[in-house]
């Protein structure tokens, strides 16, 4: 019994590893904006195997660099999700962990599918964002 409990541990372990891994490449995206917005005074810590950040960078960015009207309240980029402040990763945080569990999915491949899935939405006459495929999976609205 002890046996067994020690190889679904290990495999559990190994899961795990494989997900960040298969993550990493958008991982690594998020960890560049990640470094900027310590460096211009925001804030990080991890929970639940994530790392949430927020201000200085992060919070410019989010304003300005999304086609949502007044940008996003926050990303995720792999294993990292930026915030605009504390309030918003709380608020947001069940959204953006299944986003997080999307790039597990899709790995190196969920920026490109993201984008496409928003181009296929405008083409339908959907709105980019809130059309996307991923986007009504996270708000609960893909069936």
């Amino acid at each position: 019994m002890k046996l067994m409990k020690g190889l679904l541990s290990d495999h559990s372990t190994m899961c795990t590893t494989c997900r960040y891994l298969w993550a990493g490449p958008t991982t690594l995206v998020g960890l560049f904006i990640v470094v900027i917005a310590l460096m211009t005074g925001g804030k990080a810590k991890v929970h639940t195997g994530v790392l949430e950040v927020h201000g200085g960078f992060a919070t410019r960015f989010l304003r300005a660099m999304f086609v949502l009207p007044g940008g996003a309240a926050a990303v995720t980029l792999g294993h990292v999700v930026l915030g605009r402040d504390q309030n918003c990763l709380d608020l947001t945080r069940e959204h953006e962990r299944i986003h997080v569990k999307q790039v597990e999915r899709w790995g190196p491949f969920f920026l490109p599918a993201y984008f496409i899935a928003s181009v296929v939405a405008k083409c339908r006459g959907l709105d980019a964002y809130r059309g996307n495929r991923f986007e009504r999976e996270a708000y609960g609205t893909d069936a």
